[in-house]
């Protein structure tokens, strides 16, 4: 069955620009009616939202800085009061999902740092403001608590400070992390990340048809549950017959195309995702991960894609992952906190004559910048492989640049590298959704992880490189630029 809804719609290509996605979506999504009865309690709005995540980070807060009244940098007479106010009001504003504790150190002594760390009082981490040069062993001491901690540079005030002592932290191999920027935003990045680790210790990740790696738990703090086949399939049982109509309905509505699938296949898609969502709900979850492939092939899984459904929880700002591939679920995981986007898990091809890397899945995302930016187009179809169930094929935009990762509890790494999309690859072999990047780098060094770190890889739009440092040297990964 074909179905296409506009000529509006009919009219896109792979040819498909950012100026078209983001006008042609703005205009579209003003007749998308959500339907009420669509969801559990607050599935829609944004993962930060989740049950749970509503906990703030607590985080010292060190202003670091000598006595104005001798010749120093900034200067003598320096308003270093003033400026520290301007800093703790933007912070506060900035970043909503840390408390703050603010703290003036004007002696830069072991014993000072010891005082500022035996309070008695819980962090979740450390920031060391030099809004001067003190000259001491406070940075040094902070960072080695072992806690998470940031060291930020007020530009031409703490410089030569902070070259000598992030350098000599780092070295050491301390959770530390810095920023020396003019640019503000660049301190609320490396700052936010206190809020996605407090989230990561406040989640849920539901593992259905696989056991639960307790690493995970262990360096993340992330509880991860093992579901059964058969908890997953009484809930599919339990789904009232005409929601998942009318979720199906929603689904084929909203896309460019329905190809292979017909509506009963469609709304078994509808009927696994609600499943989903009611055990995400009974658990308090933020994350689904299911052994799909080996549920369903088994014959141990009703055989139900839930392929849509991890499409729509993507869009809904949770996290819906196949395979039961727990890496990648927590890459995921780790960058929606983050930048609020999106994953797309895929197995990869690689084209060195295009100099492109194609990553291929049968489900994506089609709300590739966040919950509230535009929807791209989508095709409903079979899953590839054997040709049955229920999936979407999406149509990226092109031009972007993307950030591909994944993190690794066990070797303490993050695997990375980056190109720009340049074709929705239109090819019947292999899963649905092939987007194809041309690769920031060295196509050919891109060979030499693979079997390392496995077939899967997990894309976000947009150049997220320092975001994916500043996390990784928070929580001890080193991080591996594979291209």
């Amino acid at each position: 069955m074909n179905k296409t809804h506009s000529k509006k719609k009919q009219a896109l290509t792979n040819n498909w620009n950012r100026r078209e996605f983001i006008s042609g979506c703005a205009a579209c999504a003003a007749g998308i009616t959500i339907l009420p009865s669509f969801g559990i309690s607050g599935l829609r709005d944004p993962i930060l939202f989740a049950p749970g995540n509503d906990k703030k980070a607590q985080v010292k807060l060190i202003f670091a800085h000598p006595s104005p009244e001798g010749p120093i940098w900034p200067n003598i007479g320096y308003d270093f009061e003033g400026r520290i106010s301007e800093i703790k009001n933007t912070l506060n504003q900035k970043c909503p999902g840390i408390e703050f504790h603010p703290v003036v150190a004007m002696n830069g002594s072991t014993e000072k740092a010891n005082e500022i760390l035996n309070t008695g009082q819980e962090f979740d981490g450390y920031i060391v403001y030099l809004v001067g040069c003190l000259w001491g062993d406070l940075t040094e001491t902070i960072a080695a608590s072992g806690k998470p901690t940031i060291i930020i540079d007020d530009l031409f005030a703490g410089s030569g400070e902070f070259l000598t002592s992030y350098a000599s932290v780092k070295k050491q191999g301390y959770k530390v992390t810095g920023v020396s920027s003019s640019n503000f935003n660049d301190v609320v990045e490396a700052v936010n990340c206190f809020d996605c680790l407090k989230k990561l210790k406040n989640s849920t990740v539901l593992v259905v048809g696989s056991k639960a790696d307790d690493k995970f738990r262990e360096v993340f703090g992330t509880k991860m549950k093992d579901i059964s086949f058969e908890e997953m399939n009484e809930a599919y049982k339990k789904v009232k017959p005409e929601i998942a109509k009318k979720v199906a309905g929603k689904w084929m509505n909203e896309a460019e195309k329905v190809i292979e699938p017909s509506r009963e296949e469609i709304e078994k898609a509808a009927t696994i995702y609600l499943a989903m969502k009611d055990l995400m709900q009974q658990y308090s979850a933020h994350a689904i991960t299911i052994n799909c492939l080996g549920g369903i092939y088994s014959g141990r899984l009703v055989e139900a894609y839930p392929c849509l459904g991890f499409m729509q929880l993507d869009n809904d700002g949770y996290v819906g992952a196949c395979e039961a591939d727990q890496y990648s679920t927590l890459t995921k995981l780790i960058m929606t906190y983050l930048i609020g986007r999106p994953g797309f898990i895929s197995d990869p091809v690689i084209d060195t004559s295009k100099n492109r890397i194609i990553y291929a899945h049968c489900i994506a995302s089609t709300k590739v910048f966040g919950p509230e930016g535009p929807s791209n187009p989508y095709h409903i179809r079979d899953h590839s492989e054997d040709r049955k169930g229920a999936c979407n094929r999406s149509i990226m935009p092109l031009g972007e640049m993307t950030t591909t990762i994944k993190f690794d509890p066990h070797k303490k790494q993050v695997i990375f590298h980056q190109g720009k999309t340049v074709e929705n690859v239109d090819e019947d072999k292999a899963c649905r959704t092939k987007l194809a990047v041309e690769v920031k780098g060295d196509i050919n060094k891109l060979f030499n992880y693979w079997d390392e770190w496995g077939w899967h890889r997990v894309t976000f739009f947009g150049d997220h490189k320092q975001s994916v440092y500043h996390i990784a040297s928070l929580l001890g990964f080193e991080v591996i630029e594979e291209a």
